[in-house]
């Protein structure tokens, strides 16, 4: 299995950097497009960071020559030559949207436009592109680089070739695919979302601490790590805004508890704030 040769990323966040780091270590040239200049070189320093740590831990790579196949611009027409591009935005439908229209405007024919979304609506995004049978999602976890599984979701009119194609992909970055079929929070989120959320309940009725809640799931059920710990990773604004999303598309037993809402609203984001659930220190 090879990675594309041509891959465009679109956000160069904590996410879109680790996307763009998994495939220059896959061997393909990564453009990675961002809004502003200065997001453009944090950009470029984060996926540096990113590739120097992975060789260090001893990544059979060539730092210099892995990262002169990464080039980071603020100009969507870059991606003209992509064979695939994935949008790494924040999880708002309506930005999303007019980015990926905006991309596809300058995409050859044969490119895949997919979205890292974690719960939105692949067929309703689809609906709203001049291309949607090239429109899919392929769902990366954070942190990217560690992480072993990616979400490959298949929308009503996506190109049946489309899930073999995304499970090659998958197999060269070194991970494990899953293939679902579009829904609300396709697989991944909805299992997990609903853990976290009984979590939260949890520590808001004073059944037991964060701590000792992380504890029994990791103990006891061996999850590498706990629901709180996993929701400071995520972030608490990404889950709030998949819970709210799926309370409104599956029903009330997604709505998010006080907790969750207040944390946010306090800044409390989890690890990239130094404070969610559990305190860090410096934020990440």
């Amino acid at each position: 299995m090879t990675a594309p040769a041509r891959v465009g990323v679109l956000g160069g966040g904590r996410m879109g950097a680790g996307i763009a780091h998994a495939f220059l270590m896959a061997g393909s040239d990564v453009i990675v497009v961002e809004g502003r200049e200065d997001w453009a070189d944090a950009a470029s320093e984060r996926v540096g960071e990113s590739v120097r740590a992975s060789i260090a831990r001893g990544a059979a790579a060539d730092e210099a020559a892995t990262l002169a196949r990464l080039r980071v611009t603020v100009e969507r027409g870059d991606l003209a030559d992509r064979d695939l591009v994935v949008e790494a935005i924040p999880e708002q439908l309506e930005l999303k949207v007019a980015a990926l229209a905006a991309v596809e405007a300058v995409l050859p024919d044969h490119a895949w436009l997919v979205s890292n979304t974690s719960s939105l609506s692949i067929d309703g995004i689809a609906a709203r592109l001049a291309r949607p049978t090239r429109f899919a999602g392929l769902h990366f976890f954070n942190p990217v680089p560690a992480s072993a599984l990616v979400e490959v979701v298949v929308g009503a009119v996506t190109d049946p070739a489309y899930a073999d194609a995304a499970r090659g992909w998958v197999a060269a970055l070194g991970k494990t695919a899953i293939v679902v079929r579009d829904n609300p929070g396709f697989a991944s989120s909805r299992l997990g979302l609903a853990l976290a959320l009984e979590a939260m309940r949890m520590v808001e009725d004073g059944v037991a601490s964060a701590a000792d809640i992380d504890t029994a799931m990791e103990l006891g059920y061996r999850h590498p790590a706990g629901p709180l710990k996993t929701t400071d990773i995520v972030g608490l604004d990404v889950r709030l805004a998949i819970a709210e999303y799926l309370a409104a598309t599956l029903g009330p037993r997604f709505e998010p508890p006080a907790i969750l809402r207040r944390l946010v609203a306090e800044g409390a984001l989890g690890r990239k704030t130094g404070r969610g659930f559990f305190e860090y220190g410096d934020p990440a």
